[in-house]
Protein backbone atom coordinates (compact mmCIF):
# COMPACT_ATOMS: atom_id res chain seq x y z
CA UNK A 1 0.00 0.00 0.00
CA UNK A 2 1.34 3.46 -1.20
CA UNK A 3 1.82 5.96 1.35
CA UNK A 4 -0.37 8.18 -0.42
CA UNK A 5 -2.83 5.75 -0.32
CA UNK A 6 -2.86 5.23 3.72
CA UNK A 7 -3.29 8.86 3.74
CA UNK A 8 -6.26 8.75 1.55
CA UNK A 9 -7.90 5.72 3.66
CA UNK A 10 -6.99 7.50 7.05
CA UNK A 11 -8.89 10.43 5.97
CA UNK A 12 -11.79 8.85 4.47
CA UNK A 13 -12.02 6.58 8.01
CA UNK A 14 -11.89 9.87 10.11
CA UNK A 15 -14.56 11.21 7.98
CA UNK A 16 -16.92 8.01 8.11
CA UNK A 17 -16.57 7.73 12.12
CA UNK A 18 -18.10 11.46 12.52
CA UNK A 19 -20.50 10.63 10.25
CA UNK A 20 -21.02 7.51 12.94
CA UNK A 21 -20.50 9.39 16.19
CA UNK A 22 -23.42 11.30 14.57
CA UNK A 23 -25.78 8.87 13.90
CA UNK A 24 -25.14 6.91 17.39
CA UNK A 25 -25.99 10.83 18.74
CA UNK A 26 -28.91 11.04 16.63
CA UNK A 27 -29.82 6.70 18.27
CA UNK A 28 -29.77 8.20 21.48
CA UNK A 29 -32.28 11.31 20.94
CA UNK A 30 -34.54 8.53 18.91
CA UNK A 31 -34.02 5.57 21.88
CA UNK A 32 -34.62 8.63 24.61
CA UNK A 33 -38.18 9.52 22.99
CA UNK A 34 -39.19 5.86 22.55
CA UNK A 35 -37.96 5.12 26.34
CA UNK A 36 -38.12 7.58 28.81
CA UNK A 37 -38.48 11.16 27.41
CA UNK A 38 -41.40 13.29 28.89
CA UNK A 39 -44.26 13.90 26.38
CA UNK A 40 -43.24 17.86 26.42
CA UNK A 41 -39.88 17.22 25.19
CA UNK A 42 -41.74 16.40 21.64
CA UNK A 43 -41.17 20.01 20.27
CA UNK A 44 -37.69 20.38 20.83
CA UNK A 45 -36.55 16.45 20.22
CA UNK A 46 -38.23 17.04 16.43
CA UNK A 47 -36.09 20.39 16.11
CA UNK A 48 -32.72 18.41 17.72
CA UNK A 49 -33.35 15.15 15.43
CA UNK A 50 -33.69 16.99 12.28
CA UNK A 51 -30.89 19.05 13.17
CA UNK A 52 -28.88 15.46 13.32
CA UNK A 53 -29.96 14.42 10.36
CA UNK A 54 -29.56 17.37 8.61
CA UNK A 55 -25.82 17.11 9.56
CA UNK A 56 -25.20 13.97 8.89
CA UNK A 57 -26.64 14.54 5.96
CA UNK A 58 -24.64 17.12 5.02
CA UNK A 59 -21.33 15.21 5.71
CA UNK A 60 -22.80 11.90 3.52
CA UNK A 61 -23.13 14.51 0.80
CA UNK A 62 -19.43 16.48 0.83
CA UNK A 63 -18.16 16.50 -2.44
CA UNK A 64 -14.83 15.97 -0.30
CA UNK A 65 -15.84 12.56 0.57
CA UNK A 66 -16.56 12.19 -2.86
CA UNK A 67 -13.60 13.12 -4.48
CA UNK A 68 -11.80 10.85 -1.27
CA UNK A 69 -13.71 7.86 -2.59
CA UNK A 70 -12.79 8.33 -5.94
CA UNK A 71 -9.20 8.40 -5.47
CA UNK A 72 -8.90 5.36 -3.62
CA UNK A 73 -10.90 3.23 -5.98
CA UNK A 74 -7.84 2.59 -8.12
CA UNK A 75 -6.72 1.18 -5.41
CA UNK A 76 -10.13 -1.20 -3.76
CA UNK A 77 -9.64 -2.34 -7.49
CA UNK A 78 -5.88 -3.58 -6.50
CA UNK A 79 -6.83 -5.81 -3.60
CA UNK A 80 -8.76 -9.06 -3.24
CA UNK A 81 -12.54 -8.14 -3.86
CA UNK A 82 -13.31 -9.54 -0.12
CA UNK A 83 -11.05 -7.63 2.06
CA UNK A 84 -12.06 -5.15 4.77
CA UNK A 85 -10.43 -1.51 2.67
CA UNK A 86 -12.23 -2.69 -0.68
CA UNK A 87 -15.22 -3.87 0.98
CA UNK A 88 -14.94 -0.37 2.82
CA UNK A 89 -14.66 1.90 -0.28
CA UNK A 90 -16.84 0.12 -2.17
CA UNK A 91 -19.86 0.17 0.16
CA UNK A 92 -18.69 4.16 1.12
CA UNK A 93 -19.30 4.18 -2.83
CA UNK A 94 -22.70 2.90 -2.91
CA UNK A 95 -23.78 4.74 -0.30
CA UNK A 96 -22.88 7.90 -1.04
CA UNK A 97 -24.24 7.58 -4.76
CA UNK A 98 -27.64 7.07 -3.37
CA UNK A 99 -26.92 9.85 -0.14
CA UNK A 100 -26.06 12.63 -3.15
CA UNK A 101 -29.37 12.16 -4.89
CA UNK A 102 -31.07 13.28 -2.34
CA UNK A 103 -31.41 17.27 -0.93
CA UNK A 104 -30.10 18.00 2.61
CA UNK A 105 -33.28 20.01 3.43
CA UNK A 106 -35.63 16.93 2.07
CA UNK A 107 -33.56 14.86 4.83
CA UNK A 108 -34.29 17.92 7.50
CA UNK A 109 -38.22 17.96 6.81
CA UNK A 110 -38.46 13.95 6.67
CA UNK A 111 -37.01 13.58 10.02
CA UNK A 112 -39.17 16.53 11.81
CA UNK A 113 -41.92 14.82 10.38
CA UNK A 114 -41.08 11.34 11.77
CA UNK A 115 -40.48 12.88 14.98
CA UNK A 116 -43.70 14.61 15.38
CA UNK A 117 -45.70 11.94 13.55
CA UNK A 118 -44.21 9.38 15.71
CA UNK A 119 -45.01 11.48 18.75
CA UNK A 120 -48.72 11.80 17.63
CA UNK A 121 -49.31 7.90 16.41
CA UNK A 122 -48.63 7.16 20.38
CA UNK A 123 -51.54 8.44 21.51
CA UNK A 124 -53.62 8.10 18.57
CA UNK A 125 -53.24 4.51 18.68
CA UNK A 126 -54.06 4.07 22.31
CA UNK A 127 -56.88 6.69 21.71
CA UNK A 128 -58.12 4.74 18.60
CA UNK A 129 -58.13 8.11 16.63
CA UNK A 130 -57.23 7.53 12.86
CA UNK A 131 -59.17 10.96 12.23
CA UNK A 132 -56.19 12.48 14.17
CA UNK A 133 -53.74 11.03 12.43
CA UNK A 134 -54.92 11.28 8.88
CA UNK A 135 -53.04 14.45 8.02
CA UNK A 136 -50.21 13.36 9.49
CA UNK A 137 -50.28 10.11 7.20
CA UNK A 138 -51.22 11.75 4.16
CA UNK A 139 -48.12 14.51 4.57
CA UNK A 140 -45.66 11.14 5.05
CA UNK A 141 -47.25 9.56 1.64
CA UNK A 142 -45.85 12.89 0.11
CA UNK A 143 -43.16 12.36 1.48
CA UNK A 144 -42.69 9.21 0.78
CA UNK A 145 -43.67 9.84 -3.15
CA UNK A 146 -41.09 12.84 -3.16
CA UNK A 147 -38.13 10.67 -1.85
CA UNK A 148 -39.35 7.88 -4.63
CA UNK A 149 -39.10 10.69 -7.30
CA UNK A 150 -34.86 11.22 -6.45
CA UNK A 151 -34.38 7.98 -7.79
CA UNK A 152 -36.27 8.06 -11.07
CA UNK A 153 -36.48 6.82 -13.27
CA UNK A 154 -37.55 3.15 -11.60
CA UNK A 155 -39.64 0.35 -12.37
CA UNK A 156 -42.07 0.67 -9.71
CA UNK A 157 -42.57 3.58 -6.97
CA UNK A 158 -41.82 1.44 -4.31
CA UNK A 159 -38.26 -0.38 -5.18
CA UNK A 160 -36.37 3.23 -3.96
CA UNK A 161 -37.39 1.89 -0.36
CA UNK A 162 -36.77 -1.60 -0.63
CA UNK A 163 -33.29 -1.03 -2.21
CA UNK A 164 -32.64 1.25 0.81
CA UNK A 165 -33.58 -2.08 3.34
CA UNK A 166 -32.58 -4.73 1.06
CA UNK A 167 -29.79 -3.85 -2.02
CA UNK A 168 -30.35 -5.87 -4.56
CA UNK A 169 -34.02 -6.64 -4.44
CA UNK A 170 -37.02 -5.00 -6.18
CA UNK A 171 -41.03 -4.59 -6.27
CA UNK A 172 -40.84 -7.62 -8.85
CA UNK A 173 -38.86 -9.81 -6.38
CA UNK A 174 -40.32 -8.92 -3.46
CA UNK A 175 -43.99 -9.86 -4.94
CA UNK A 176 -42.39 -12.86 -6.29
CA UNK A 177 -41.24 -14.41 -3.25
CA UNK A 178 -44.43 -13.47 -1.43
CA UNK A 179 -46.74 -14.96 -4.21
CA UNK A 180 -44.68 -18.05 -3.45
CA UNK A 181 -45.07 -18.63 0.23
CA UNK A 182 -48.67 -17.60 -0.25
CA UNK A 183 -49.56 -20.59 -2.31
CA UNK A 184 -48.17 -22.62 0.58
CA UNK A 185 -49.14 -20.77 3.50
CA UNK A 186 -52.84 -20.45 2.75
CA UNK A 187 -53.48 -23.68 2.59
CA UNK A 188 -51.49 -25.03 5.70
CA UNK A 189 -53.34 -22.09 7.97
CA UNK A 190 -56.93 -23.58 6.39
CA UNK A 191 -55.48 -26.95 7.48
CA UNK A 192 -54.42 -26.14 10.76
CA UNK A 193 -57.69 -23.85 11.28
CA UNK A 194 -59.94 -26.34 10.41
CA UNK A 195 -58.67 -28.91 13.90
CA UNK A 196 -59.75 -27.57 17.30
CA UNK A 197 -58.34 -24.93 18.72
CA UNK A 198 -55.42 -24.55 21.18
CA UNK A 199 -55.84 -24.14 24.86
CA UNK A 200 -53.50 -21.04 25.39
CA UNK A 201 -55.13 -19.83 28.61
CA UNK A 202 -52.32 -20.84 30.77
CA UNK A 203 -50.38 -17.59 28.93
CA UNK A 204 -53.03 -15.27 30.07
CA UNK A 205 -53.35 -14.43 33.86
CA UNK A 206 -51.57 -12.40 36.44
CA UNK A 207 -47.99 -12.30 35.86
CA UNK A 208 -45.84 -9.53 37.55
CA UNK A 209 -43.59 -7.78 35.55
CA UNK A 210 -40.60 -7.84 36.93
CA UNK A 211 -39.92 -11.22 36.79
CA UNK A 212 -41.27 -11.29 33.15
CA UNK A 213 -38.50 -8.92 32.57
CA UNK A 214 -36.25 -11.00 34.76
CA UNK A 215 -36.68 -14.02 32.77
CA UNK A 216 -36.90 -13.11 29.20
CA UNK A 217 -33.53 -10.94 29.90
CA UNK A 218 -32.32 -14.22 31.39
CA UNK A 219 -32.67 -15.96 27.98
CA UNK A 220 -31.30 -13.65 26.32
CA UNK A 221 -27.83 -13.23 27.83
CA UNK A 222 -27.80 -16.75 27.68
CA UNK A 223 -28.09 -16.65 23.99
CA UNK A 224 -25.30 -14.74 24.01
CA UNK A 225 -26.59 -10.87 24.71
CA UNK A 226 -23.65 -8.98 26.55
CA UNK A 227 -24.74 -6.27 28.90
CA UNK A 228 -21.39 -5.19 29.43
CA UNK A 229 -22.45 -3.72 26.08
CA UNK A 230 -26.35 -3.30 26.10
CA UNK A 231 -28.98 -3.32 28.31
CA UNK A 232 -32.68 -3.93 28.12
CA UNK A 233 -35.19 -0.85 29.09
CA UNK A 234 -38.91 -0.93 27.99
CA UNK A 235 -40.92 1.13 25.61
CA UNK A 236 -44.28 1.08 23.31
CA UNK A 237 -43.07 -0.42 20.33
CA UNK A 238 -40.29 -2.80 20.94
CA UNK A 239 -36.57 -2.09 19.13
CA UNK A 240 -33.03 -2.64 19.12
CA UNK A 241 -30.16 0.43 18.71
CA UNK A 242 -26.77 0.61 18.65
CA UNK A 243 -25.17 3.66 19.66
CA UNK A 244 -21.84 1.86 18.89
CA UNK A 245 -20.40 -1.19 18.96
CA UNK A 246 -19.73 -1.24 22.68
CA UNK A 247 -23.46 0.38 23.09
CA UNK A 248 -26.23 -1.67 21.82
CA UNK A 249 -29.43 -1.47 23.33
CA UNK A 250 -32.69 -3.45 22.98
CA UNK A 251 -36.47 -2.62 24.43
CA UNK A 252 -39.01 -4.23 25.43
CA UNK A 253 -43.08 -4.13 26.71
CA UNK A 254 -44.85 -5.83 29.54
CA UNK A 255 -48.67 -7.36 29.54
CA UNK A 256 -48.90 -8.07 32.94
CA UNK A 257 -51.59 -10.66 31.95
CA UNK A 258 -49.45 -12.19 28.94
CA UNK A 259 -46.38 -14.00 29.69
CA UNK A 260 -45.65 -14.45 26.21
CA UNK A 261 -45.02 -10.70 25.10
CA UNK A 262 -42.02 -9.38 26.92
CA UNK A 263 -40.37 -12.64 26.68
CA UNK A 264 -40.50 -13.01 22.79
CA UNK A 265 -40.63 -9.48 22.69
CA UNK A 266 -36.70 -9.29 24.45
CA UNK A 267 -35.65 -12.42 23.04
CA UNK A 268 -36.70 -10.82 18.99
CA UNK A 269 -34.52 -7.60 19.95
CA UNK A 270 -31.88 -9.57 21.81
CA UNK A 271 -31.73 -11.65 18.31
CA UNK A 272 -31.21 -8.04 16.54
CA UNK A 273 -28.66 -7.36 19.38
CA UNK A 274 -26.59 -10.32 19.53
CA UNK A 275 -25.94 -9.81 15.30
CA UNK A 276 -24.85 -6.31 16.23
CA UNK A 277 -22.24 -6.81 18.86
CA UNK A 278 -21.40 -9.83 16.79
CA UNK A 279 -19.84 -7.65 13.58
CA UNK A 280 -16.19 -7.83 13.16
CA UNK A 281 -14.09 -5.10 16.01
CA UNK A 282 -12.08 -3.76 13.08
CA UNK A 283 -15.67 -3.01 10.91
CA UNK A 284 -16.46 -0.29 14.53
CA UNK A 285 -16.98 3.15 13.18
CA UNK A 286 -17.90 2.25 9.42
CA UNK A 287 -20.56 2.04 7.04
CA UNK A 288 -19.47 -1.63 7.39
CA UNK A 289 -20.06 -1.64 11.30
CA UNK A 290 -23.66 -3.16 11.46
CA UNK A 291 -25.91 -5.73 9.70
CA UNK A 292 -26.03 -6.11 5.98
CA UNK A 293 -29.45 -5.77 5.25
CA UNK A 294 -32.74 -5.56 6.92
CA UNK A 295 -34.20 -8.84 5.76
CA UNK A 296 -30.87 -10.51 6.73
CA UNK A 297 -31.07 -8.57 10.54
CA UNK A 298 -34.57 -9.78 10.76
CA UNK A 299 -33.33 -13.47 10.15
CA UNK A 300 -31.22 -13.16 13.44
CA UNK A 301 -34.58 -11.99 15.35
CA UNK A 302 -36.81 -14.43 14.27
CA UNK A 303 -33.82 -17.29 14.62
CA UNK A 304 -33.46 -16.56 18.00
CA UNK A 305 -37.94 -15.65 18.84
CA UNK A 306 -38.98 -18.35 17.26
CA UNK A 307 -36.50 -21.25 15.76
CA UNK A 308 -35.05 -21.54 19.05
CA UNK A 309 -37.23 -19.69 21.46
CA UNK A 310 -40.15 -21.47 20.23
CA UNK A 311 -38.50 -25.01 20.31
CA UNK A 312 -39.37 -27.60 22.75
CA UNK A 313 -35.87 -28.00 23.51
CA UNK A 314 -35.08 -24.27 24.57
CA UNK A 315 -38.14 -25.24 27.00
CA UNK A 316 -37.32 -29.16 28.00
CA UNK A 317 -34.35 -26.77 29.90
CA UNK A 318 -36.00 -23.65 30.80
CA UNK A 319 -39.86 -24.16 31.23
CA UNK A 320 -38.74 -25.74 34.71
CA UNK A 321 -37.58 -22.60 35.83
CA UNK A 322 -40.46 -20.36 34.07
CA UNK A 323 -42.53 -22.62 36.68
CA UNK A 324 -40.67 -21.77 39.68
CA UNK A 325 -40.75 -17.99 38.43
CA UNK A 326 -44.77 -18.52 38.45
CA UNK A 327 -45.73 -21.40 40.57
CA UNK A 328 -49.32 -20.34 40.69
CA UNK A 329 -49.81 -19.60 37.25
CA UNK A 330 -47.84 -22.29 35.48
CA UNK A 331 -47.65 -25.16 38.47
CA UNK A 332 -50.06 -27.04 37.03
CA UNK A 333 -49.33 -27.28 33.04
CA UNK A 334 -47.41 -29.40 31.68
CA UNK A 335 -44.51 -28.70 29.23
CA UNK A 336 -45.97 -29.81 26.31
CA UNK A 337 -49.46 -28.00 27.24
CA UNK A 338 -47.30 -24.79 27.59
CA UNK A 339 -45.40 -25.54 24.52
CA UNK A 340 -48.55 -26.07 22.24
CA UNK A 341 -49.73 -22.91 23.95
CA UNK A 342 -46.63 -20.19 22.65
CA UNK A 343 -47.00 -22.33 19.27
CA UNK A 344 -50.41 -21.70 18.57
CA UNK A 345 -52.13 -20.90 15.27
CA UNK A 346 -55.24 -18.28 14.50
CA UNK A 347 -55.99 -16.23 12.37
CA UNK A 348 -55.96 -13.13 14.38
CA UNK A 349 -55.50 -8.74 14.19
CA UNK A 350 -51.98 -8.61 15.76
CA UNK A 351 -49.01 -8.73 13.25
CA UNK A 352 -46.57 -8.50 16.13
CA UNK A 353 -48.27 -11.14 18.43
CA UNK A 354 -49.19 -13.37 15.44
CA UNK A 355 -48.13 -16.70 15.26
CA UNK A 356 -45.13 -18.00 12.62
CA UNK A 357 -47.89 -19.68 10.13
CA UNK A 358 -49.83 -17.15 9.96
CA UNK A 359 -47.84 -14.50 10.20
CA UNK A 360 -46.72 -13.22 7.01
CA UNK A 361 -49.97 -13.40 5.52
CA UNK A 362 -50.20 -9.93 7.77
CA UNK A 363 -47.08 -8.90 5.74
CA UNK A 364 -48.20 -9.35 2.41
CA UNK A 365 -51.36 -7.62 3.09
CA UNK A 366 -49.49 -4.66 4.40
CA UNK A 367 -46.94 -4.82 1.10
CA UNK A 368 -50.08 -4.26 -1.12
CA UNK A 369 -51.67 -1.75 0.61
CA UNK A 370 -48.16 -0.06 0.64
CA UNK A 371 -48.50 -0.48 -2.98
CA UNK A 372 -51.87 0.65 -3.43
CA UNK A 373 -51.06 3.66 -1.47
CA UNK A 374 -47.62 4.85 -3.23
CA UNK A 375 -49.14 4.23 -6.85
CA UNK A 376 -52.34 6.52 -5.61
CA UNK A 377 -55.08 4.13 -6.03
CA UNK A 378 -55.86 4.04 -2.47
CA UNK A 379 -56.38 7.33 -0.31
CA UNK A 380 -55.32 7.18 3.39
CA UNK A 381 -58.96 8.44 4.18
CA UNK A 382 -60.08 4.60 2.72
CA UNK A 383 -56.81 3.02 4.54
CA UNK A 384 -59.24 2.17 7.45
CA UNK A 385 -62.06 0.56 5.13
CA UNK A 386 -59.18 -1.10 3.15
CA UNK A 387 -57.82 -2.40 6.03
CA UNK A 388 -60.79 -4.20 7.29
CA UNK A 389 -61.88 -5.73 3.87
CA UNK A 390 -58.34 -6.94 3.12
CA UNK A 391 -58.26 -8.76 6.59
CA UNK A 392 -61.89 -10.06 5.51
CA UNK A 393 -61.02 -11.64 2.61
CA UNK A 394 -57.63 -12.48 3.71
CA UNK A 395 -57.52 -14.01 7.53
CA UNK A 396 -61.09 -13.96 7.63
CA UNK A 397 -61.68 -11.96 10.51
CA UNK A 398 -62.04 -7.81 10.70
CA UNK A 399 -60.62 -5.44 13.59
CA UNK A 400 -63.24 -3.67 15.18
CA UNK A 401 -61.15 -0.73 15.20
CA UNK A 402 -58.47 1.53 14.00
CA UNK A 403 -56.17 0.47 17.16
CA UNK A 404 -55.49 -3.00 15.94
CA UNK A 405 -56.41 -2.39 12.40
CA UNK A 406 -54.35 0.45 10.28
CA UNK A 407 -52.70 2.05 13.62
CA UNK A 408 -51.09 -0.98 15.09
CA UNK A 409 -48.04 -0.62 13.28
CA UNK A 410 -45.41 2.07 13.79
CA UNK A 411 -44.11 1.93 10.54
CA UNK A 412 -45.51 4.36 8.08
CA UNK A 413 -46.13 6.83 11.50
CA UNK A 414 -42.22 7.19 12.16
CA UNK A 415 -40.55 7.22 8.78
CA UNK A 416 -41.81 6.34 4.74
CA UNK A 417 -44.62 4.83 3.72
CA UNK A 418 -42.90 1.52 1.66
CA UNK A 419 -40.00 -0.85 2.03
CA UNK A 420 -40.48 -1.89 5.73
CA UNK A 421 -42.71 -4.93 6.29
CA UNK A 422 -41.10 -6.76 3.17
CA UNK A 423 -37.76 -7.23 5.20
CA UNK A 424 -39.57 -9.36 8.03
CA UNK A 425 -40.65 -11.98 5.53
CA UNK A 426 -37.15 -12.10 3.99
CA UNK A 427 -36.04 -12.62 7.70
CA UNK A 428 -38.59 -15.49 8.57
CA UNK A 429 -37.34 -17.27 5.55
CA UNK A 430 -33.29 -17.02 6.11
CA UNK A 431 -34.06 -17.84 9.74
CA UNK A 432 -34.83 -21.41 9.05
CA UNK A 433 -32.56 -21.16 5.64
CA UNK A 434 -29.31 -20.12 8.24
CA UNK A 435 -30.35 -22.59 10.62
CA UNK A 436 -30.41 -25.28 8.51
CA UNK A 437 -26.94 -24.77 7.10
CA UNK A 438 -25.67 -24.56 11.11
CA UNK A 439 -27.54 -27.98 11.79
CA UNK A 440 -25.76 -29.66 8.97
CA UNK A 441 -22.33 -28.25 9.88
CA UNK A 442 -23.31 -28.92 14.07
CA UNK A 443 -25.86 -31.72 14.09
CA UNK A 444 -25.55 -31.45 17.98
CA UNK A 445 -27.17 -28.23 18.08
CA UNK A 446 -30.51 -29.27 19.11
CA UNK A 447 -29.10 -31.53 21.94
CA UNK A 448 -27.27 -28.26 23.43
CA UNK A 449 -30.13 -26.35 23.02
CA UNK A 450 -31.94 -28.67 24.99
CA UNK A 451 -29.38 -28.29 27.59
CA UNK A 452 -29.86 -24.81 28.02
CA UNK A 453 -25.87 -24.13 25.84
CA UNK A 454 -26.15 -21.82 22.46
CA UNK A 455 -22.54 -21.39 22.13
CA UNK A 456 -22.31 -23.66 18.88
CA UNK A 457 -25.02 -22.19 17.09
CA UNK A 458 -23.72 -18.09 18.20
CA UNK A 459 -20.23 -19.23 17.02
CA UNK A 460 -21.31 -20.86 13.53
CA UNK A 461 -23.16 -17.53 13.29
CA UNK A 462 -20.56 -15.32 13.76
CA UNK A 463 -18.23 -16.78 11.75
CA UNK A 464 -20.60 -16.83 8.79
CA UNK A 465 -22.50 -14.01 9.41
CA UNK A 466 -21.76 -11.37 12.20
CA UNK A 467 -18.50 -10.62 11.81
CA UNK A 468 -18.86 -9.73 8.20
CA UNK A 469 -21.17 -6.93 8.95
CA UNK A 470 -21.95 -5.17 5.78
CA UNK A 471 -19.05 -6.27 4.20
CA UNK A 472 -20.94 -8.62 1.80
CA UNK A 473 -24.43 -7.99 0.00
CA UNK A 474 -27.85 -9.89 1.53
CA UNK A 475 -27.47 -12.81 -1.62
CA UNK A 476 -23.91 -13.03 -1.44
CA UNK A 477 -23.30 -13.29 2.47
CA UNK A 478 -26.46 -15.89 1.97
CA UNK A 479 -24.43 -17.92 -0.47
CA UNK A 480 -21.57 -17.58 1.66
CA UNK A 481 -23.08 -18.94 4.73
CA UNK A 482 -25.61 -21.58 2.73
CA UNK A 483 -24.21 -22.79 -0.08
CA UNK A 484 -27.25 -21.27 -2.39
CA UNK A 485 -29.33 -18.38 -3.14
CA UNK A 486 -31.91 -17.21 -0.80
CA UNK A 487 -34.67 -20.17 -1.00
CA UNK A 488 -38.06 -20.73 0.54
CA UNK A 489 -37.80 -24.74 0.80
CA UNK A 490 -35.59 -24.48 4.63
CA UNK A 491 -38.61 -22.02 5.97
CA UNK A 492 -41.50 -24.55 4.57
CA UNK A 493 -39.69 -27.75 6.06
CA UNK A 494 -39.58 -26.14 9.20
CA UNK A 495 -42.91 -25.05 9.15
CA UNK A 496 -44.55 -28.28 8.36
CA UNK A 497 -41.75 -30.16 10.49
CA UNK A 498 -42.92 -28.24 13.95
CA UNK A 499 -46.50 -27.81 12.72
CA UNK A 500 -47.36 -30.52 10.79
CA UNK A 501 -46.18 -32.42 14.31
CA UNK A 502 -48.20 -30.01 16.52
CA UNK A 503 -51.33 -30.19 14.55
CA UNK A 504 -51.03 -34.03 12.84
CA UNK A 505 -50.34 -32.58 9.38
CA UNK A 506 -48.47 -34.68 7.19
CA UNK A 507 -44.35 -34.40 7.62
CA UNK A 508 -42.47 -33.36 4.68
CA UNK A 509 -39.55 -34.94 4.57
CA UNK A 510 -36.41 -33.21 5.08
CA UNK A 511 -35.83 -32.29 9.10
CA UNK A 512 -36.28 -29.51 10.46
CA UNK A 513 -36.20 -28.23 14.18
CA UNK A 514 -39.23 -29.49 16.46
Amino acid sequence: MRRADEDLLAELKARLLEIGDLGGTAAVLSWDQSTYMPKGGAGARGRQSALMSRLMHERRTDPGLGRLIEQLTPYALSLPPDSDDAALISVTGRDFAKAVRVPTSFVERLSAHSSASYDAWTRARQDNDFAGMRPLLERTLDLSCEYAEFFAPYQHVIDPFIDDMDEGMTCASVRSLLAELRAELVPMVRAICDRPATDDSCLHGAFAEGPQLDFGLSVATAYGYDLDRGRLDRTFHPFCTRFSAGDIRITTRVYPDDVTQALFSTLHEAGHGIYEQGVGAALDGTPLGSGTSAGVHESQSRLWENVVGRSLGLWQHYYPKLRATFPDQLGNVPLEAFHRAINKVERSLIRTEADEVTYNLHIILRFDLELEMLERRLAVKDLPEAWRARYQSDLGISPPDDRDGCLQDVHWFSGCIGGAFHSYTIGNVLSAQFYAAALRAHPEIPAEIAAGRFGTLKAWLEQNLYRHGRKFKADEIVRRATGEAMTIRPYMDYLGGKYGALYGLPQPQSPAAQ
